[in-house]
C-alpha cells in the first residue's frame, strides 16, 4: 500500500494551524549577556502574547543575537502552548479568579459592561490579546512581567464556564446558575405556610 507523502496526509498542517488570525503583543524586551573568552556577547530575549481576541491566548519567550529573530522564536513558542479561555457573553470572565506563579500573585475580578480593562502592564496584554472587553485585575507580588504573566495564565486555566461544571455535576446549567438569596425568600415563605 503506497502512503501519501507526509504534506497531503489529514491536509496541510500548517495551513490548519495559521488558519485563526492571531494577534501578537510584544511585552518585554531584555539585553542579556554572556562571558566569554574574549569579553561579552550580547543577545536579546523577549517576552510575546499572542491571541485571536476570541477565547484563546498564548504566551512564549525566544532568545536571539538580534531582536526580530527573538520576537520571531517567542512568538512560535506562544502559538504552540494556546490555552482556551471560556468567556461569559463573549467580553470577561465567568467568575472571579486568583493566580499565583513563584512570587507572582494575581486577583481577576469579572465587572460589568462599559468597564473595559482595568490591568496594568503584562495583564493588560494578555486580556487585550484574550478578547476580554471588561475585566477588573491587580497584581500583588512580583512585578517581574515573566512571573506576572505566568500568574495570569494560571489563574485562566483554573475558570470554568456553568456548562463545563453543569456537566461535571451531572445538573442543568439553570440549577448551577440558580442564585442563593432567591432560595432563601422562598423557603423562609414556605416555613411561614406551614407554622399557619
Amino acid at each position: 500500500m503506497a502512503r501519501e507523502p507526509r504534506e497531503n496526509r489529514g491536509g496541510n498542517r500548517r495551513d490548519r494551524d495559521e488558519a485563526p488570525e492571531f494577534a501578537d503583543r510584544l511585552v518585554a524586551i531584555n539585553r542579556v549577556s554572556k562571558t566569554v573568552k574574549g569579553g561579552k556577547r550580547f543577545g536579546f530575549a523577549a517576552l510575546v502574547v499572542v491571541g485571536d481576541q476570541r477565547g484563546r491566548v498564548g504566551f512564549g519567550k525566544g532568545k536571539a543575537k538580534e531582536v526580530p529573530e527573538a520576537i520571531r522564536k517567542a512568538t512560535e513558542q506562544a502559538k504552540g502552548r494556546m490555552i482556551r479561555v471560556p468567556l461569559r457573553e463573549g467580553r470577561t470572565l465567568h467568575h472571579d479568579i486568583e493566580g499565583r506563579w513563584g512570587a507572582g500573585k494575581v486577583v481577576m475580578r469579572t465587572a460589568p459592561q462599559g468597564t473595559g480593562i482595568i490591568a496594568g502592564g503584562p495583564m493588560r496584554a494578555v486580556f487585550e490579546m484574550l478578547g476580554v472587553q471588561d475585566v477588573v485585575a491587580k497584581s500583588i507580588g512580583s512585578q517581574n512581567p515573566y512571573n506576572m504573566i505566568r500568574a495570569t495564565m494560571d489563574g485562566l486555566t483554573k475558570e470554568q464556564s456553568p456548562r463545563a461544571v453543569a456537566q461535571r455535576r451531572g445538573k442543568k446549567v439553570a440549577d448551577i446558575l440558580k442564585k442563593p438569596e432567591a432560595e432563601a425568600p422562598a423557603e423562609a415563605a414556605e416555613a411561614q405556610a406551614e407554622e399557619a
